[in-house]
């Protein structure tokens, strides 16, 4: 490995040139020639830019030499994208064309970064600004406004995204520029990012393994943090949110600022809720949850060097919800709960030479998951006993210790090379590797101590004709994982931590499972995709991706022996699980025009090897015994979706959209988890006339209609279809030298009594959340 890294950068430096360059120019309106203000010149592959002024004039200074994409965006106007060579241009006069469709943005999870009508990848790319206003309360409930995308929730404050019906270690999640470890096989908690001081979000349907390796069979999740302020200007922010089903508030504050070359922004962000209340009127306890988070970053730019340094803190305690019992609006949470530490540091630079450049981003995560659990002695003696004892034990050690306690710490790293353009080529070689080690300090053990080392090599190109674009790579990858044996009740971990102390086993806590063998797999896997775009004319596109990709067994699916009380079953895991090898075809349709919008994205995914788990008819602790076991499966269907805007009423938008998806196993049976189709209709009126004292201003009106699952796994009961009304209201004005933003929305405004598919309190008969109504307030200093 080492002579690779060597090798690409011997010769990434040969080339190198210290030159620095700058462009200047304005921005006219193609139909007026008046000049267009604060429209975004930026270039993606620099991170740098400028805003108009008043006359329409720009200037973006320390441009290396090469070529480089610049992307010009307003509100109202078509997005101008065009590539420029430097030190050729120094001038750039551009006009813009009047348009009602959103203007584009470039899409970061793909390599070449293109705009998404250049991309030969169809993904989806939303704004979280955009979804936190329609009144999502956590990242992970506005990531259902996706079209593909669901959420595998457990109560309000737990849930992991799902993108046509794949799930967990099979979908990645990226923050940062580095993939998100935090135990993602877990269903008890959910994607540990808070959504403030995160700008957008980018969806990849499909298997993504050529850039991003293992775990990556259903999917990505790329998370875009906040960007800098402009060069030489100093912005803050101060955001107040208010939910009145779970009578949750959420705070944050941010404030950044930038230099010519150095930058650096901070936010802290604090969000508290109660039990959720459904439609019926019932509080769900103990899904009450609270959230600190912070993020900072520092980051410097020149000429030929840019680096950008980030630390994200985030500090989770989620209740588990077990029944509907004490109805109360407390936020303090009961047991059992969570508490889940999260840091992430990464840090990105990048070396401009003479038409390439060289990448590199390492990342350094650490999780520690801890669960406290109800004790047996209120149970066996009362509660007075209980609290005396419970006391006692304080005053003696201190501290209330976890019965659950994993640390998990991984390294990433990602070197990248982007060769110099040949003809109508672009190539990219690329290494990536992870380092990882779990640790238990906790009574329980869930899975064992283990350490999991990833590495992989890949190369990728991108060749641009006139109607024609092509893109496609080959990608090798190397998994081991080696654990420690795991004897029948094993407490090393918590003797160790409180040595030298008189350590008394306590009912309740015992770890239920018999022996685990130690692990020492490895798994090795080539994986390879090929894309085209075609223009058939000037409004309508085709994309054809054929794509591989992998996922190898993770630690609970191959190390498991014991009963799990939350899903009250015994699992029993497999050593000798293959991979899961998976090959899509995604074909999509695109009509876009100035006034009207229309896809139709179709897919159909082949998992052969695919993990899951199996009753074997046997009890074991009273629980019934569940072991993995793997089976070739599919999973068919897609989106359709239009977006029209009647001319010349360009405030008027009609939004439709259709998801479905169909998963089966090679026995005919369905898999489980897969959600129900849906349509959203959504009627939209945007008034954006910066002359008026309220300027922004928006309304929106939602439906959207979940229909019956019938096709379920054979342990899991039909679910009825439900309509969800949604509607919202707001705007923004100036006042003096800041701005306000006040947004109102409300969903499932006749609160409807339902129950989703992919609810983990599903098989307790509890609802979904009632009618919410949120309020926001943002002051942009």
């Amino acid at each position: 490995m080492k002579s690779i890294l060597f090798s690409l950068l011997f010769i990434a430096v040969s080339p190198i040139i210290y030159a620095q360059n700058s462009v200047s120019g304005q921005v006219t309106n193609a139909e007026t020639g008046e000049p267009v203000f604060s429209a975004n010149v930026y270039f993606p592959e620099l991170s740098k830019g400028d805003m108009t002024d008043l006359d329409g004039k720009f200037k973006v200074e320390n441009i290396p030499n090469g070529k480089f994409k610049v992307v010009i965006s307003s509100v109202g106007f078509a997005t101008y994208s065009n590539e420029l060579d430097f030190p050729e241009t120094s001038n750039l006069n551009i006009t813009l064309e009047k348009s009602a469709i959103e203007m584009e943005e470039v899409i970061v999870s793909t390599p070449f970064h293109q705009l998404q009508s250049e991309n030969v990848m169809r993904v989806e790319r939303e704004n979280v600004a955009e979804l936190n206003r329609k009144g999502a309360i956590t990242l992970s409930d506005g990531l259902t406004q996706i079209a593909g995308v669901e959420s595998l929730t457990t109560g309000v404050g737990i849930g992991k995204p799902v993108i046509r019906g794949l799930s967990s270690n099979r979908v990645l999640v990226y923050t940062q520029g580095v993939r998100l470890e935090n135990q993602q096989y877990g269903d008890e908690h959910g994607l540990g990012i808070s959504s403030k001081g995160i700008e957008s979000v980018e969806v990849i349907k499909g298997p993504a393994s050529l850039l991003y390796g293992s775990d990556a069979i259903g999917g990505v999740l790329y998370m875009n943090p906040e960007r800098y302020a402009a060069s030489n200007e100093i912005n803050a922010e101060v955001d107040v949110n208010y939910f009145s089903n779970t009578q949750g508030y959420q705070g944050s504050a941010m404030a950044k600022t930038s230099g010519e070359k150095l930058k650096f922004l901070a936010r802290g962000s604090y969000a508290a809720h109660s039990d959720y209340e459904t439609g019926n009127g019932e509080r769900v306890t103990n899904t009450r949850f609270n959230e600190t988070d912070f993020k900072a970053g520092i980051g410097y730019q020149d000429a030929k060097f840019k680096t950008d340094l980030r630390y994200n803190f985030n500090k989770s305690n989620i209740g588990i919800p077990e029944e509907i019992g004490e109805q109360s609006t407390d936020k303090e949470l009961l047991l059992p709960y969570q508490e889940i530490d999260n840091h992430i540091l990464s840090l990105e630079s990048k070396l401009y030479f003479n038409n390439s450049s060289l990448d590199f981003k390492v990342g350094y995560q650490y999780n520690n998951r801890k669960e406290f659990e109800e004790h047996l002695h209120e149970e066996e003696h009362g509660e007075e006993e209980h609290a005396e004892e419970e006391e006692h034990l304080e005053e003696e050690e201190g501290t209330d210790h976890p019965a659950l306690e994993m640390h998990l710490e991984t390294l990433n790293y990602n070197l990248q090379y982007n060769l110099p353009r040949t003809g109508r080529f672009e190539t990219i070689l690329g290494v990536q590797g992870m380092h990882q080690t779990n640790t238990n300090y906790g009574e329980e053990i869930l899975i064992p101590d283990a350490t999991t080392t990833d590495f992989g090599v890949f190369a990728t190109t991108h060749v641009h004709f006139d109607r024609w674009d092509f893109q496609g790579g080959l990608r090798f990858d190397t998994r081991s994982i080696d654990s420690e044996a795991v004897e029948a009740h094993e407490e090393e971990h918590a003797e160790e931590e409180h040595e030298g102390e008189e350590h008394e086993e306590e009912p309740g806590h015992e770890h239920e499972s018999g022996e685990i063998a130690a692990v020492n797999n490895s798994y090795k896997s080539i994986n390879g995709a090929l894309g085209a775009k075609y223009i058939l004319t000037e409004n309508l596109s085709a994309r054809l991706n054929l794509a591989t990709g992998f996922r190898a067994p993770n630690l609970s699916e191959l190390t498991s022996n014991g009963s799990h009380h939350g899903t009250n079953r015994y699992e029993v895991g497999d050593q000798d699980l293959d991979n899961e090898q998976n090959f899509q075809v995604d074909l999509s349709l695109e009509w876009r025009n100035k006034h009207f919008e229309a896809f139709v994205n179709g897919f159909h995914n082949t998992i052969n090897d695919y993990i899951y788990l199996q009753p074997t008819g046997e009890l074991i602790d009273e629980n019934p015994v569940f072991e993995y076991t793997q089976n070739n499966a599919e999973l068919y269907g897609g989106e359709i979706g239009l977006h029209i805007h009647p001319h010349p009423l360009d405030w008027l938008h009609l939004e439709s959209s259709f998801e479905t998806v169909t998963g089966k196993r090679n026995n005919g049976e369905y898999l489980p988890l897969i959600p129900a189709n849906s349509l959203t209709n959504t009627l939209r009126l945007e008034f954006d006339n910066p002359d008026y004292k309220i300027f922004g201003k928006y309304i929106f009106v939602r439906l959207k209609n979940v229909f019956d699952q019938n096709n379920v796994d054979a342990f899991e009961t039909r679910t009825a279809g439900y309509g969800l009304l949604g509607t919202g209201f707001g705007g923004q004005f100036a006042i003096n030298s800041s701005e306000m933003r006040i947004g109102v929305s409300a969903n499932n405004i006749l609160n409807k009594d339902y129950i989703s598919h992919l609810s983990r309190l599903k098989p307790d008969g509890i609802s979904n959340i009632g009618r919410n109504i949120s309020v926001s307030v943002r002051w942009f200093l």
